[in-house]
Formats: C-alpha cells, sequence, structure tokens
C-alpha cells in the first residue's frame, strides 16, 4: 500500500532498531545500492584523507601555517569516515540501526560535530587565505599561532552547536531509510524546528558567507595584481586557473551542503509534507561524499604536495632539486607560480 512507503509508520513495520526496514521504508536493492555506496566512500576517503595526513606528519615543508587547516579538515573528514560512513554501510547491509539507541545519537552527534568542522574548515582556509593574500590588516603575519587558533575554532564552534540534542534542544534520530542517524528535523515542533534554523544559519549561512566573501576579495586582488606584471598571458592563465580552482571549491561546498540545508528547513517549517524515506536520506549521503572530493580539490591539486606524495611513494627517491623544478622554468612561468602559491602557499607565509 501507499501508506508503508510513507513517513508514518504502518503498524507491520519493525522500529528502527528492531529489524530489517525493507520493505516498508524502500526495497531491499536500494539499501544494498547505498551499502555499495557507502562501501566505496569509507575505502576512498580512509586512503585519501590518510595519505593528507602521513605525507604532512612526513614532509617539513607542508608543515606551513596555512596548510594546518588543511590537515584539520583530513582528520574531520578521517573522523566523519569512521564515525559515519563505516556504521552506515554495515546497517544499510542489515536494514536497520543494528548498534542501538544510544549509539545512534552518539553517531549522530559524531557525524554532526566532524561535518560541522570540516564545513567550517573551509571557511576559516577561505578567510585565512584572504587574509594572507589581501592583506586586509597591513603588515600582520599569519604565523602558526593563528593557524592553530583557527583549528581550535571549528572544534569549538562545532561543539557549541552540536552538543544540544544531547542536552534536550532537538534529538539525534535515525533518519530517512533508518540506517544512520542525524538531527531531529522530521517531527517538527517549536524545540526542533528552533534548532534547526539555529543550525541553519551559525554552520551554512555564515560560513558560506565567509567562502564567498573571501575569496570574492581574493579574485579580485588577483585580478589587479596580474593587471599590473607585464607578462600578462602567463598570469592571466594563473588566474584563470586560481578561478577554477575558487569556483570548483564552492560548487563543491553548494553540492555537498545545500540539499541537506534545503530539506532540513522545509521539513522542519512545513508540518504536513510526507517525504519519501529514500528521498529523506540522499542529502545525508550527500555530505558524506563530501570526504572524497575535499582531498582532491583542495590537496591533491597543490603542486607541492603532489612532489611530496609522489617522493614518499616512490619508497623515498627523493631529488634534491624536486621542489625547485617549478620556479626553474622560464620567468613568465615564475610569475605565474607566484600568483598560484598565493592562493595555495606550500611556503610559510
Amino acid at each position: 500500500s501507499m501508506e508503508s512507503t510513507q513517513e508514518a509508520p504502518n503498524s507491520s513495520t519493525p522500529g528502527p532498531f528492531d529489524g530489517p526496514q525493507w520493505p516498508h521504508q524502500a526495497p531491499r536493492a536500494m539499501y544494498l545500492a547505498v551499502a555499495v555506496l557507502m562501501g566505496l566512500v569509507v575505502a576512498s576517503a580512509s586512503l585519501l584523507n590518510g595519505l593528507v595526513i602521513v605525507v604532512s606528519i612526513r614532509h617539513r615543508r607542508l608543515r606551513s601555517p596555512l596548510n594546518y587547516i588543511l590537515v584539520n579538515l583530513a582528520v574531520a573528514n578521517l573522523l566523519v569516515t569512521l564515525c559515519g560512513s563505516s556504521v552506515s554501510l554495515s546497517n544499510n547491509i542489515r536494514g536497520f540501526f543494528v548498534f542501538g539507541e544510544r549509539l545512534c545519537q552518539l553517531e549522530g552527534f559524531m557525524v554532526s560535530l566532524t561535518g560541522i568542522v570540516g564545513l567550517w574548515s573551509l571557511a576559516i582556509l577561505a578567510l585565512e587565505r584572504y587574509l594572507v593574500v589581501c592583506r586586509p590588516l597591513g603588515d600582520f603575519r599569519f604565523q602558526r599561532q593563528h593557524a592553530a587558533s583557527g583549528c581550535a575554532f571549528t572544534w569549538g564552534w562545532s561543539l557549541l552547536w552540536t552538543t544540544p540534542p544531547l542536552l534536550g534542544w532537538s534529538s539525534y534520530v535515525p533518519e530517512g531509510l533508518r540506517t544512520s542517524c542525524g538531527p531531529n528535523w522530521y517531527t517538527g515542533g517549536s524545540n526542533n524546528s528552533s534548532y534547526i534554523l539555529a543550525l541553519f544559519v551559525t554552520c551554512f549561512v555564515v560560513p558560506l558567507s565567509l567562502i564567498l566573501f573571501s575569496y570574492t576579495n581574493l579574485l579580485l586582488t588577483l585580478r589587479a595584481a596580474a593587471a599590473q606584471q607585464r607578462e600578462a598571458d602567463t598570469t592571466q592563465q594563473a588566474e584563470r586557473e586560481v578561478t577554477r580552482m575558487v569556483v570548483a571549491m564552492v560548487v563543491a561546498f553548494l553540492t555537498c551542503w545545500l540539499p541537506y540545508t534545503t530539506f532540513a528547513l522545509v521539513v522542519a517549517t512545513n508540518k504536513d509534507i510526507v517525504i519519501q524515506p529514500a528521498l529523506a536520506s540522499l542529502p545525508s549521503y550527500f555530505s558524506k561524499t563530501a570526504t572524497v572530493y575535499n582531498p582532491i580539490i583542495y590537496v591533491f591539486m597543490n603542486k607541492q604536495f603532489q612532489s611530496c606524495l609522489l617522493g614518499m611513494l616512490c619508497c623515498g627517491y627523493h631529488p634534491r632539486g624536486m621542489g625547485k623544478t617549478f620556479p626553474a622554468a622560464p620567468s613568465p612561468q615564475v610569475a605565474a607560480e607566484g600568483l598560484r602559491n598565493k592562493v595555495t602557499p606550500s611556503h610559510p607565509v
């Protein structure tokens, strides 16, 4: 019947902690498809973010203050993968939340906490790049303590907004297919709606505004710099490259978080809306895939990181001059490289 595919639990449907939710919530094939997706996410996110952390630890020259936040991002991504994607993987194989109610709350909390740390890391990264390139504070030197406090902020701020559901302002409940847990944006009521609204502003609107503000100013500064330099072609090429990278970052951010926030807002503000469970769980899977493409966009596209990674993977074979091969090219290249490094600084700034 139609009834069983909707949010209203059918009398015959077992509870989310009691037994398989198929075919009540969605066909079994849907659960297996999601399990396969989560398996791929767990494998690739663990590998990519693990590499970012290991390479950063092993190479001194990657330990510039601006790279701190990239390691912070990788740690958050790794934790999302371990606490969220892998739990979701095993639950989808079984078709319900196997680990019980207490662990559902813990998983909901951990995924929200580390997800928001990752999301805010991208905002802090944008802000730090803006401070370094556009120099709004004059002769401000960006140092390790600034980088460290940026990382600390992401965790403090995230804790501030993800602890309330554990204390009774809203709650963490099984979502969508009932195989992963998240903030309760289904039940409605002022308690839940006020929390969802607060979360929307503090953990989506504010960081997104920071990202847009920082990168817009950064691109304007680069455009002005490119206009001043004589070797126009290569600096313009570098500027285009940086612009593409920035657009990729913003689009990736929106791909990951817009479905989630739109969904949560629509459901939290429209009491009577009924959404298919399979559809309702899509946004949370969208946001979990960010753990795969974030390291690719932010880290693996960085030339200096690539050379360190190659050095490590090729069993330590690392010619002395490798880091210097880029600027050794003809002078127009230097200008382009300089512009690029302004945005992905690889040396202490």
